[in-house]
């Protein structure tokens, strides 16, 4: 057994607090990796506080990890001691179900479904994963990640699953050339959506509730930011979106959003995992045979494409870097929306497990 240490929580009340465990020693197929920087998504706050009501204590988040590789099983033939890898949401799945096998295990079939990076398999069974706001993580070749040379690393880990949960609808729906992406809210998966459209050659309308987010918006590649709360702007705004891509982590309103789609256009939710604060209108969806859809993550082939994508365009996301003993005043912050655009932790500031 390794010895391993982290920050996880021991129930919805508690604080995330220093935590030592046991990792396996890693098998024939399996890499084991030391955690430089893991990523702070919202995720993270909303299982936590088992705000979805499946979380498994103790809680040790984390599915954005960049690490170096310090031992591999007999059988490993991608990776060696001293490269670069990168783990994102999920670490294994059934391997023979239809979404398996199409290279989409975010949709895995199995019995279990997909097993996250930490929390466990997707259907609860009672087993629990410990995930990367700790010192090494013990992860299946065919589930690490390569991660490019060329990319600052601090800015990689949101990759891992911003990235790569705003890049897969975009792909599904071919956004590209000469279409108009509209972006709702700008956060850590929204600014990470309004790079990627850019870099996929769509011209990027974001849509706030935050004024103070127009100069941000602009700078990251939005040629036009709307304030959501402006009935006469968003009223302009109507018929005018070839894709939408909501980012909204709460509960919201999505009808105005609907209505800015052209005919035949599709609205992609990638945020809220809970009901909307009003039903969608079907109206505003049949008459312009729009559709509103929702997006999970992303399989390990196309979280492999936009690495290799980012790094082609020279894209990493807006990063604060943090010690993990701030993390419990990050997870405040970030439910106040106070972060721009995402927390990373340098782990070089865990304490190492007892002896």
């Amino acid at each position: 057994m390794i010895k391993s240490a982290g920050y996880a929580s021991k129930g919805k009340h508690s604080k995330l607090q220093h935590f030592e465990f046991e990792r396996d020693e890693p098998g024939p197929n399996e890499v084991q990796i030391e955690i430089l920087y893991c990523g702070v998504c919202h995720s993270d706050l909303h299982q936590v506080r088992d705000e979805w009501h499946n979380t498994v204590y103790p809680c040790l988040p984390g599915h954005e990890i960049v690490g170096r590789v310090t031992r591999v099983g007999s059988a490993v033939t991608k990776f060696a001691v001293g490269d670069l890898a990168g783990v994102g949401c999920m670490i294994d799945s059934c391997g023979s179900c239809r979404g398996c096998t199409e290279g989409l295990e975010q949709y895995c079939e199995g019995p279990k479904g997909w097993t996250a990076t930490y929390n466990g398999p997707v259907k609860p069974d009672g087993t629990n994963t410990f995930g990367g706001y700790s010192n090494n993580v013990v992860v299946k070749e065919s589930f690490v990640l390569r991660i490019p040379d060329s990319l600052e690393l601090t800015g990689v880990p949101p990759l891992l699953c911003a990235g790569v949960t705003t890049y897969s609808p975009m792909k599904h729906w071919n956004v590209g050339p000469g279409q108009t992406v509209g972006v709702i809210g700008l956060g850590g998966l929204g600014h990470m959506a309004v790079k990627l459209a850019r870099a996929l050659g769509a011209r990027v309308i974001v849509f706030t509730t935050s004024e103070d987010k127009e100069d941000d918006a602009r700078r990251l590649g939005a040629e036009e930011v709307i304030l959501s709360t402006d009935e006469k702007a968003m009223a302009a705004k109507e018929l005018s979106l070839d894709f939408a891509i909501s980012t909204i982590p709460d509960p919201y309103d999505i009808n105005p959003y609907v209505k800015l789609l052209k005919r035949d256009a599709a609205l992609a939710v990638v945020g809220v995992l809970a009901p909307y604060k009003k039903p969608t209108d079907n109206q505003e969806v049949a008459f312009h045979r729009r559709t509103v859809s929702g997006s999970l993550i992303g399989g390990i082939a196309e979280t492999q494409e936009v690495l290799d994508f980012c790094a082609e365009h020279g894209i990493t996301a807006d990063v604060e870097l943090i010690p993990i003993n701030d993390i419990n005043d990050a997870f405040d912050r970030m439910q106040k929306g106070e972060v721009r655009f995402r927390y990373v932790i340098d782990m070089a500031t865990l304490e190492a497990p007892s002896a």
